[in-house]
């Protein structure tokens, strides 16, 4: 059941990525506009990826104001994946024209902001605005590791989109990691040492 909102420009923010070996780290943050409600909106990894990418076409083009963000590889490996994704998320949210008066975020942790936030473990499975914010930032990820795949064919980006499955680590352990792997996440700096 999906939360009532409170009053004003309130934005969901939502990230994808933080469990994959590869890729940057991917926020959105979006307000929607409750004269064009979107029907269907949930978390992201709830819906099928033909879903999403039809959702995605609508918020982008019935919300007041969305959108997306990153943090390289780079920075994940120097700041932590946790802060990387405060970071993305801070990101989304300064992006957003007109500004929110308040943010909801999806998780225990809230970056910092110039409006109040609010932190709201699964909320993208209760909260519309995150839940659009999620089905964003999916879907943007999930077109990014494609571009990587293209550039970075031997390790089957388009298939687990970074993420750690046998397929995943038989191709680091094969070709070694790309410049796309996180190096401070431990089964690719194993694999260094080797």
């Amino acid at each position: 059941m999906l939360l009532s909102l409170p009053e004003g420009l309130v934005c969901g923010v939502d990230e994808a990525g933080r469990g994959p070996l590869a890729g940057p780290v991917v926020a959105a943050a979006v307000i929607l506009d409750p004269l064009q409600p979107i029907e269907g909106l949930n978390d992201s990894k709830k819906l099928t990826a033909r879903r999403r990418e039809a959702l995605a076409e609508l918020i982008r083009s019935r919300a007041l104001a969305w959108a997306v963000a990153e943090a390289s590889v780079e920075e994940i490996d120097r700041l932590n994946i946790l802060q990387a994704s405060l970071l993305a998320m801070q990101r989304a949210v300064a992006a957003l024209s007109p500004a929110p008066v308040r943010a909801l975020i999806d998780g225990n942790r809230c970056p910092e902001l110039p409006c109040p936030a609010e932190a709201l473990i699964g909320g993208d499975g209760l909260s519309a605005p995150i839940a659009a914010a999620s089905i964003l930032a999916k879907t943007v990820r999930d077109a990014g590791m494609l571009d990587l795949h293209r550039l970075y064919p031997a390790y089957g980006f388009d298939r687990h989109k970074g993420y750690p499955t046998a397929a995943h680590f038989e191709a680091l352990r094969v070709h070694g990691p790309c410049d796309e792997h996180r190096r401070s996440f431990a089964p690719v700096a194993q694999r260094l040492l080797w």
